[in-house]
């Protein structure tokens, strides 16, 4: 298995060179077409006691400045892409979440940075990962390498936990070390087995990994925690094992990691 076409999120309001730099590392790691995606859109009228805040000429000027700024980073892409490398441009006036989960229709695995407040020029990375139907990769910090030396896999004896153990093994089988760890309560066999299971799952696919067992509460910082003490510069999780609402409402693995920017997450639904 691997990654054959990666599609890279160039944010309107961020600097484009790191992340189209990486993601031209691994379409060459991967023999992968790459596609260039960028949207913004421009906001609706709204309505105040002085009338409409945005009138037809103002929004017409506003559409030319999403377009240039579309442009300046289409000529930012085909610039930091070796011509080795097979690739496209997609451009879209539209909100970047919605037109980002269309586009990865054609795509193995979507690669983006952080997203942001403003859903008219920046991602909504949890609607993304549920929505789009594939592996969500988000770079921590302003990394122009993704060098997967350690990733960790937060396993957990799920749909979505065993979705994005698949969905991650083409960057497992390149890693220096695997850990999978589990922060499910207690030590029982049930526990144990699954892990073991895990562990041969990998084993079939000529990765070795070892298993851990996390102790403490199972949340996002006590996850992090044990990165950081793995030294994982990747970490493998399936996404929103309960409701968003339920996240949003009473917290959760998938609500921390997504506010966690230091390291490298790729979530899977």
């Amino acid at each position: 298995m691997s990654y054959k076409t990666i599609v890279v999120n160039l944010a309107a309001d961020a600097e484009p060179g790191p992340i189209v730099k990486l993601a031209a590392e691994m379409a060459h790691r991967f023999n992968a077409h790459l596609i260039g995606f960028a949207a913004a859109d421009v906001p609706p009228l709204v309505s105040t006691g002085e009338g409409l805040v945005y009138e037809g000429e103002v929004m017409q000027v506003k559409r030319q400045e999403i377009e240039k700024r579309l442009a300046e980073l289409r000529d930012s892409f085909e610039k930091f892409v070796p011509h080795s490398i097979s690739s496209q441009w997609r451009q879209y006036i539209c909100g970047p979440t919605r037109a980002l989960g269309l586009v990865a229709r054609s795509a193995d695995l979507i690669v983006t940075a952080d997203g942001g407040e403003d859903v008219f020029r920046a991602l909504d990375i949890g609607s993304l990962v549920l929505g789009a139907g594939r592996p969500v990769l988000v770079l921590g910090g302003n990394a122009e390498h993704l060098v997967g030396k350690t990733v960790l896999v937060a396993w957990k004896d799920s749909r979505e936990a065993r979705r994005a153990l698949s969905d991650a093994l083409p960057l497992l089988a390149k890693a220096k070390e695997v850990v999978v760890a589990t922060m499910e309560a207690g030590s029982g066999t049930d526990v144990q087995d699954s892990l073991a299971d895990v562990a041969v799952f990998l084993e079939q696919h000529d990765i070795k990994a070892r298993t851990e067992m996390v102790a403490g509460a199972a949340d996002g910082e006590g996850l992090v925690a044990f990165a950081r003490a793995v030294h994982a510069d990747l970490i493998v999780s399936g996404a929103y094992g309960h409701s968003r609402l339920r996240e949003w409402a009473f917290g959760g693995i998938t609500r921390s990691l997504i506010g966690e920017k230091s390291i490298s997450r790729l979530f899977s639904n």
